[in-house]
């Protein structure tokens, strides 16, 4: 029994071996992706927001605004991530996160300014790089 099992066990070996078919060629690399479009933003800033359009807008706001939106429309960025970064001053002190789920696609985020918080700022529009595709400069109750 045990000089029939060693060479069944060895033809079962020899056979798989012989079953691989190592004559193709490695697969060739993937194709690089497609160059994408260039993501294109227009913004501006306002008071507010109606039917998904800026109203109020401007660069110059006076100390009781209370708030301001950066309202934008942006193509080219679809299934994307965009950043509105806000600053007063050369201090951050704000980072909204905008999914971007169309092309065209139109979007905002609103940032409370604090009656004392007059002077100049300013905010970006960045990619999940963090590459800066626009910036708006405003002042507030100057």
């Amino acid at each position: 029994m045990k000089t029939l099992l060693a060479p069944m066990l060895l033809l079962g070996l020899v056979g798989r071996i012989a079953a691989q078919d190592t004559s193709k060629a490695a697969a060739p690399p993937p194709a690089p992706p497609a160059a994408s479009a260039p993501v294109n933003v227009e913004a501006v800033l306002a008071r507010t927001v109606a039917d998904r359009a800026p109203q109020d807008t401007g660069t110059a706001f006076s100390d009781s605004v209370g708030s301001v939106v950066l309202w934008m429309r942006v193509t080219g960025a679809n299934g994307q991530t965009l950043h509105h970064v806000w600053f007063h001053g050369d201090d951050q002190v704000g980072d909204v996160a905008l999914n971007v789920a169309g092309s065209p696609w139109r979007t905002w985020s609103r940032k409370t300014i604090p009656a004392e918080a007059t002077g100049a700022w300013h905010v970006e529009i960045r990619d999940a790089a963090g590459t800066v595709l626009k910036r708006i400069d405003f002042t507030v109750g100057q």
